[in-house]
């Protein structure tokens, strides 16, 4: 295979024998008018229906777009993210003085999150999966965290005997 048959763009990388240009005089690019004019006429290639080699681009998950405009700065943004990041933070703040107030904080944050994550169209660097498996996963973490916060010892607030059974079985 000549250098008049390559299709490949020059990336600037050089060749396989890592010179760069191909004729070895130095002189840049040696692509001429019947290169160029050959790539221009060939017929388009079909799409290969193979998944690449190299991945070249992620798809953003639904809802990753700005929660607000451009025109804003980043934080203004990324509201919902911070909001539910900041519940999390007070949570664990709150943990220090007063145990099950503090995780039942986090818990609700989380909860929120799912909410925030269904309510919303976009709703920024929240949204890290698809729409349902976000919710899903907010909305089951937030869930067992207040449920394991209102079962703490000492003095339960509630008794789920299913819940009990696997705690202890966990703690033994």
């Amino acid at each position: 295979m000549d250098e008049g048959d390559r299709t490949v763009p020059d990336s600037g990388a050089g060749n396989r024998n890592g010179a760069k240009g191909g004729d070895g005089d130095g002189g840049g690019d040696v692509k001429g008018d019947s290169a160029t004019a050959a790539e221009e006429t060939a017929p388009p290639r079909k799409a290969s229906r193979r998944f690449p080699v190299l991945t070249r681009d992620t798809a953003r998950p639904e809802g990753g777009g700005r929660a607000i405009g451009g025109h804003r700065p980043a934080p203004y943004r990324q509201w919902p993210l911070l909001a539910v990041c900041a519940g999390v933070l007070l949570g664990l703040l709150v943990t220090v003085a007063e145990f099950r107030a503090g995780t039942i904080i986090v818990g609700l944050s989380l909860l929120g999150g799912a909410v925030l994550r269904w309510w919303r169209p976009s709703v920024g660097m929240l949204a890290v999966r698809s729409r349902f498996t976000d919710m899903i996963t907010y909305g089951v973490l937030g869930l067992a965290i207040v449920l394991l916060a209102l079962m703490a010892q000492p003095d339960p607030k509630i008794s789920i005997p299913i819940l009990d059974a696997i705690v202890h079985f966990a703690v033994r």
